[in-house]
Formats: C-alpha cells, structure tokens, sequence
C-alpha cells in the first residue's frame, strides 16, 4: 500500500487543497494529512486552531465522498532536521511528501528524498482569502460550501477581522 504524506497549515482549507488530495489520491492508496502550525491559533497566519482545521478537512473530504486518509497534528519546532524527524517518528510510514510551500519541499529534500511539489492554483491561497475576508470582498468562492459554513458557525469572519485590526 503507497501512503502519501500531504502537508500544510490549511488556513483555512481551500479549494486547492481539496483539488491536491484528490490529485494525490490517484497516486496513492491513503493520504496522512499534516496540519502544520498545529499549536498556533489566533494569530495573524494561524487564526484557525488545529481542532478546527481538523474539523474543516473532515467536512471537505466527507462531503467528497474521500475516506482514505488520516489527519496529524505537526508543531512549529524551528528546526529543520527536527522538525522532519518528529513527522517520521510520530506520523505514520509515507512513500511521498506532497506539499506547495518551498520551505516544506526544502526541508524534506535536505533530509528525505521522496518529495513531489503540488500544483498550486492561481488565485487561491490562504492568505488571499483571509485578506478578501478583512477588506470584505468574496472569499466564499475559494471554498468549498461546508467549509464556507463552518468558518461562519465559528465566528471565523470576525475573528480574522479582529486579529487583523490589532495590527
């Protein structure tokens, strides 16, 4: 069985990254999410806790009908060499590291070999839709709906603008 390690902060999750797990999905049987900054909330890059990222991939991936994968938390250890070590000690064995951040795909490279840089999407990011959420523009087509939904339960909106308004 191929296991594919898909890494990110997922905030929040997008589009794009629900197009880049059913991608990595054709290439390998189960998917080992990793939720990056995973002790991080409330902040200007991380508003959303890990719980609730937690809860935003599994309302995508149920929604489409995805059931082979599992969901990790992976802290900021500020290390490098560490921070690649906890993954392989805590998470479970992987055959490829999916990720579209340059310092992720740097890292693993240095001390890992099995890496494949996504694809990103133009226009969707995490950090444009945040900003769209600030300056009131449309963020909800970046989305998926159920994601769209559990970020207004959440209170997310204006907690991202509260965040945002302290700067």
């Amino acid at each position: 069985m191929k296991r594919a390690l898909f890494i990110g902060r997922f905030q929040p999750f997008h589009n794009a990254h629900l197009v880049d797990i059913k991608k990595v999905l054709k290439e390998a049987d189960e998917v080992a999410i990793a939720i990056g900054s995973s002790r991080e909330k409330n902040t200007l890059e991380n508003p959303f806790s890990y719980n609730e990222r937690k809860q935003m991939i599994v309302n995508a991936l149920k929604k489409n009908k995805i059931k082979n994968y599992k969901i990790y938390p992976v802290p900021d250890l500020y290390n490098d060499k560490k921070w690649v070590e906890y993954i392989k000690k805590h998470l479970p064995r992987y055959d490829f590291v999916y990720s579209g951040n340059p310092w992720t795909l740097r890292c693993f490279k240095k001390f890992d070999s099995k890496v494949k840089k996504i694809k990103l999407i133009r226009g969707i990011s995490s950090t444009i839709i945040r900003n769209r959420i600030v300056s009131g523009q449309d963020w909800q087509e970046l989305v998926p709906k159920e994601i769209e939904s559990y970020i207004k339960k959440i209170n997310g909106v204006k907690r991202i603008k509260k965040i945002y308004s302290r700067l």
